[in-house]
């Protein structure tokens, strides 16, 4: 098996970038747009975002299918980058345009940018996810390339976190309002040509044959031989609770900052902390993990991670560098484990590929975001409904000392908790990585017994 080029590997790093403009800003900045510069209470926030992206994750499993099935000139799934790319950028800064309406107006505006938003998300990134497997059949270099790809989603984010502040206020005019969008609208555009780089720099050169003729139905069978594979439903899983403990670590950094070390003006500063640790995790992974079985390494990754989280929460407030420091630890280590944790799904549609005969890129790839905008939307409503408890009052300079102590539990004893709590997931996991051409078997076949899956899917 060929190696792929670097120009390869920065190709499809930049999909994620282009995602990661959009979606990093979502992730830092959505929930605080909406309750202190939208308008919205905490509450009706918390239950937006729990709505929306459960109604949306089902469509990630249709377009899972559908990828599955698309047979173009282009390739398989790279199509959907020069189709849906151009939409996902114009919703992005359609998301955070504030109309001039009420209460009521202004909810259900929300509700609908925010799901289409969510949608379009779906159209390009669960194809581009399930490319990965199609660019190449070497598991070490899928490692490679999940390193390179979430290295350039820290970089894209390290762009939001850099400029986007400054820009709300420079477009803005003192217009916060109008500032999050015109700033929204620069994000769109360059999230736009990032995926079509991405879509230029690489070549689908591994495609399995593609039955147009399938029809929708199939996918409830195709599902429930996923469904019947003890380790897809761990990933699935660890996917939920992973997303939920990262949308606290992040969404509550703004609130953190803002409201415990009352520094807004470190905002920046600390978001790109944050990113940067990310993008330089992403890249060390092969370095620190080549030489350890890479279940050991992410559930060693996610022990220390844990610990220096709960560490976190008795630092004073007045030890500024000392809690930079440990969030660029914490995230550093934690984007250390990210490509490790993907590419056990690449184990995953290689193991039942085998068995079918055909393409399962689309479908595993589709539940795995589905897992994790249903953690999202979790994350988010318990971020919402715990700022409700403690007494969080939206924009307000000051923060009764119940809402500062739940800002402190969101942004850092509750998800390490919830960390602590993936090792557990992991238990018995079994899916053995064999370097043998990139076959790959479970210790125990008897546990994930798929040897009827192919003639029932034909």
């Amino acid at each position: 098996m060929s190696k792929l080029t670097v120009k390869e590997k920065i190709g499809y790093g930049l999909g994620d970038g282009a995602s990661n403009i959009i979606w990093q800003t979502i992730m830092l900045f959505m929930a605080y747009f909406y309750t202190d510069i939208y308008g919205l209470s905490a509450f009706h926030m918390g239950i937006m975002f729990l709505v929306v992206r459960i109604l949306d994750a089902f469509f990630d499993v249709y377009i899972g299918f559908l990828a599955d099935h698309t047979s173009t000139k282009h390739g398989q799934f790279r199509p959907y980058l020069l189709w849906f790319s151009l939409p996902f950028g114009i919703l992005g800064s359609l998301t955070f345009f504030t109309p001039e309406f009420g209460e009521t107006g202004k909810l259900i505006y929300a509700y609908v940018s925010y799901t289409a938003l969510s949608l379009l998300y779906t159209l390009v990134n669960v194809p581009y996810c399930a490319m990965i497997n199609n660019l190449s059949q070497n598991p070490d270099e899928r490692v490679s390339m999940q390193s390179y790809r979430f290295a350039f989603a820290a970089l894209g984010g390290i762009i939001v976190s850099v400029i986007a502040l400054p820009l709300t206020k420079t477009l803005g005019g003192g217009n916060l309002q109008h500032g999050y969008f015109y700033s929204m609208v620069l994000m769109g555009i360059i999230s736009t040509v990032m995926f079509y780089l991405c879509f230029a720099l690489t070549n689908e050169k591994y495609v399995r044959p593609v039955d147009k003729s399938q029809k929708f139905s199939t996918v409830f069978k195709e599902l429930r031989h996923l469904s019947s594979d003890r380790n897809w439903r761990k990933l699935f899983l660890l996917n939920v609770v992973n997303l939920t403990a990262g949308i606290l670590k992040t969404g509550g950094a703004m609130y953190f900052v803002t409201y415990y070390l009352h520094r807004p003006d470190l905002v920046s500063i600390i978001l790109t902390i944050i990113l940067g640790a990310k993008f330089f995790g992403s890249m060390f992974t092969t370095a620190l993990y080549s030489r350890l079985d890479r279940l050991f390494a992410y559930k060693m990754a996610m022990t220390v991670q844990a610990a220096i989280m709960f560490g976190l929460f008795f630092v004073p407030a007045q030890y500024v560098v000392v809690i930079c420091v440990i969030i660029g630890c914490i995230h550093f280590i934690n984007s250390t484990a990210t490509p490790l944790q993907w590419s056990l799904l690449s184990d995953i549609i290689d193991h039942i590929e085998s068995k079918a005969g055909k393409s399962f890129s689309g479908l595993v790839f589709s539940t795995n975001i589905f897992a994790i905008k249903v953690g999202i939307a979790i994350g988010g409503a318990l971020m919402g409904w715990l700022l409700t408890v403690g007494g969080y009052i939206g924009n307000s300079a000051t923060q009764a000392d119940t809402a500062t102590l739940c800002i402190r539990l969101i942004f850092t004893v509750i998800p390490a908790l919830l960390i602590l709590s993936l090792i557990l997931i992991l238990r018995k996991y079994n899916l053995d990585q064999k370097k043998d051409g990139g076959a790959y078997s479970p210790k125990n076949a008897s546990t994930d017994d798929l040897s009827e899956v192919k003639g029932e899917l034909r």
